[in-house]
């Protein structure tokens, strides 16, 4: 290996690369984007007090338990797996061929949407429950509650875990290549298929994953620094800052 080739490797096909890379962030933009607004809804359902007794109720029941078999199932296969049963069984099923793209984005955002559902509701959770009861004695609604008090919290709180998603969403799009997406992994395999240089074409690869996901982890923790303000984010520097709590008379006795 010479940092020559690699040179020439990128200067050679540097556009499929790009191709690639650009695929790559579409994909899990989207499906990130997708993933997040179904576990916010899922989140909302799920938080809806049971009525204590009528049709209400059960049909309750019947939803929640509908959206606890969508979460274990997503949650609990691979998404290589579910790219393969979605793409080819909605051929098989429906017979309808799903555009590969298409179902990239589908794959991408249910999967998602199964792991923000659960970050949700805990994000959710961890709202004081006074500010529950505060909103329901001003006569607001459980969606009402939910949209002008719980929600802004919430979606504030889950903000890191929700980015963690989005990286994980650009490191596993690659296995989207099963069906055929053209992503950054895909383009790879044809580039090294090509030149047969595959340590050296791979480690353009492993840099040009780490750059975009080091890009999206800046971009984020400058949005949630904007959000809390420095003083608030700079965790150590708050530590640093906080003084030992005295008792009252301890400084006198000290003295």
């Amino acid at each position: 290996m010479s940092f020559a080739l690699i040179v020439d490797i990128l200067i050679e096909y540097w556009p499929m690369f790009l191709r690639g890379a650009g695929k790559t962030l579409l994909v899990a933009i989207v499906g990130t984007i997708i993933g997040s607004i179904i576990g916010l809804m899922i989140g909302v359902i799920r938080t809806i007090p049971e009525p204590e007794k009528g049709i209400k109720k059960h049909l309750l029941k019947a939803v929640n338990m509908l959206i606890g078999a969508y979460i274990e199932v997503f949650r609990g296969t691979p998404m290589m797996v579910q790219a393969m049963v979605i793409y080819y069984g909605s051929a098989i099923a429906l017979g309808v061929q799903m555009d590969i793209l298409d179902a990239a984005f589908l794959v991408i955002s249910i999967n998602t949407g199964a792991y923000m559902a659960e970050i949700v509701r805990g994000g959710i959770i961890s709202i004081d429950k006074g500010q529950y009861e505060a909103a329901e004695a001003i006569g607001m609604n459980h969606l009402q509650t939910m949209v002008n008090v719980v929600l802004p919290q919430a979606i504030r709180n889950i903000l890191p875990a929700t980015g963690n998603e989005f990286i994980i969403n650009i490191k596993d799009s690659s296995v989207l290549s099963v069906i055929g997406l053209t992503e950054l992994f895909y383009q790879s395999k044809s580039v090294s298929g090509a030149n047969y240089k595959y340590f050296e074409v791979f480690l353009i690869t492993s840099v040009v994953y780490l750059i975009m996901t080091i890009s999206v982890t800046k971009i984020l923790r400058y949005v949630e620094r904007r959000m809390d303000g420095a003083e608030n984010y700079d965790i150590l520097g708050n530590q640093m800052q906080v003084e030992t709590p005295r008792i009252v008379g301890q400084e006198q006795k000290d003295k």
